[in-house]
């Protein structure tokens, strides 16, 4: 009886764990997410978590999604593409591999990369973001965010000189651009203005 008991509790564990699901309530985002082939089932507002925790580039694109709730669950991304939605907030501080992400041309107004150690290149231009942090984000190369509403932008990652690409502009409420070396910022601001102008 014993036995038996210890075979049903090791069976109802396994199937428990097997059934784990990753709550995803935007039906655009999880039909996306079927035709990707990381859900099988039709849209009911979950897919099996085993289909999301191995996942390492994901490309959402153009898929009128407006919430990204349940891309925490894709703990091993890499690169994520989210561009061209109706996405209004974006938190992806569980996706601690992300490396590139580009979710320009939504509606954002919140960005949250504070935990993304390892993101080299973040394209979040054409939104309505009015701050970004990204001084944890110490491996930064490229760093694109026209066309937003920044009033402030944090950029003391403690390694300003890795980022060989940087555009700022169309940000006119912008007044506060916090660097590691002001003379440094200063004077690679103006060599990009001159080969800019003479271009």
């Amino acid at each position: 009886m014993k036995t038996l008991l210890s075979f049903i509790t090791l069976l109802l564990i396994s199937n428990f764990t097997y059934a784990q699901t990753t709550a995803i309530p935007d039906a655009n985002f999880e039909q996306k997410l079927i035709s990707l082939g990381y859900d099988t089932r039709s849209p009911d507002g979950v897919v099996l978590t085993n289909n999301t925790n191995a996942v390492t580039y994901l490309a959402v694109n153009s898929s009128n999604i407006s919430d990204l709730t349940g891309i925490e669950d894709f703990t091993v991304l890499e690169t994520f593409h989210c561009a061209s939605n109706q996405i209004t907030s974006l938190d992806v501080t569980q996706n601690t591999a992300l490396v590139w992400l580009r979710c320009y041309d939504n509606q954002l107004t919140s960005l949250n990369v504070t935990q993304n150690t390892a993101l080299t290149e973040l394209y979040c231009n054409v939104n309505q973001i009015t701050r970004l942090d990204v001084t944890q984000n110490m491996a930064l190369t490229s760093l694109v965010c026209f066309n937003n509403q920044l009033q402030c932008l944090n950029l003391k990652n403690g390694n300003n000189t890795s980022i060989f690409q940087f555009l700022f502009g169309q940000n006119p409420n912008l007044t506060c651009i916090e660097v590691d070396d002001d003379v440094w910022a200063t004077h690679r601001v103006v060599i990009l203005l001159s080969v800019l102008l003479f271009v």
